[in-house]
C-alpha cells in the first residue's frame, strides 16, 4: 500500500477512535492518549495527523458533516417535486441520526461544550444545513408548490425543531427508535409552510 493511502487510513482509523471515544467520555473528558489507544496508535502517531484534541475533534465534525450532508443530498436527487425533497431530506437525517447516536451526540450535545471556537465552527456547519432547507422552500415557492413565505426563517424553523428532536432523543435514557417521530414532524413542519402533510 503506498505511503498516501497507508497515511489516510490511520487518519481515518484515529478519527473513528475518537468518535467512539468522545461519544463514551464526553469531549472535556477525553484524552488524546484514550483516541490513541481506541486507534491502536501512538499518542505520537496522533500528534503526527493532529495538532491537538481539538484539531480531531473539528476534523471529525466536517467528516461527519460532509456524510450528512452527501446523504441529505443523495436522498434528494431522486425527487422531483419540490417539497417531496424537502421531505427526502427530513427522512435521510432521521435514518443517518437514528443509525448512528454517537454521531448525532458528537453533533448534537458534544460541539455544545467545546469552547467558543468549536461552537462557531458548529454554527457554520449549523448554517450549511440551514441553507439547504431554504433552497429546497425556495424551490417549493418558485414552482407554487407553496405560497410566497420567508424561507430563511421557515428554514431556520425547520432546522430547529429537527435539532430539537434529535437532541432530546441523543439525551433520553431509554430512547427510542429516532425515525418513529417522523410522521408527526413531517406533518408539522410541512404544515408551517402551507403544505398538505
Amino acid at each position: 500500500m503506498p505511503t498516501q493511502a497507508r497515511t489516510q487510513v490511520r487518519h481515518e482509523r484515529i478519527l473513528d477512535a475518537a468518535l467512539s471515544v468522545f461519544a463514551s467520555r464526553g469531549y472535556r473528558d477525553a484524552s488524546v492518549d484514550e483516541v490513541a489507544e481506541a486507534a491502536e496508535t501512538s499518542k505520537g502517531g496522533i500528534y503526527f495527523h493532529f495538532p491537538g484534541k481539538q484539531a480531531i475533534f473539528v476534523a471529525l465534525l466536517e467528516r461527519s458533516a460532509d456524510l450528512l450532508l452527501a446523504r441529505i443530498v443523495e436522498a434528494v436527487e431522486v425527487e422531483r417535486e419540490p417539497v417531496a425533497r424537502a421531505d427526502a431530506a427530513l427522512r435521510a437525517v432521521l435514518k443517518l441520526f437514528g443509525s448512528h447516536r454517537a454521531l448525532a451526540r458528537l453533533f448534537l450535545v458534544e460541539a455544545l461544550g467545546a469552547g467558543p471556537e468549536l461552537r462557531a465552527r458548529m454554527a457554520a456547519v449549523n448554517g450549511r444545513f440551514a441553507a439547504f432547507i431554504r433552497q429546497n422552500l425556495d424551490e417549493a415557492v418558485q414552482q407554487g408548490a407553496i405560497a410566497p413565505i420567508d424561507t430563511a426563517l421557515a428554514s431556520q424553523v425547520w432546522f430547529g425543531a429537527l435539532n430539537q428532536i434529535v437532541s432530546d432523543w441523543v439525551l433520553a435514557e431509554q430512547p427510542g427508535r429516532l425515525e418513529d417521530s417522523y410522521p408527526a414532524l413531517r406533518a408539522l413542519l410541512l404544515r408551517s409552510v402551507g403544505a398538505a402533510p
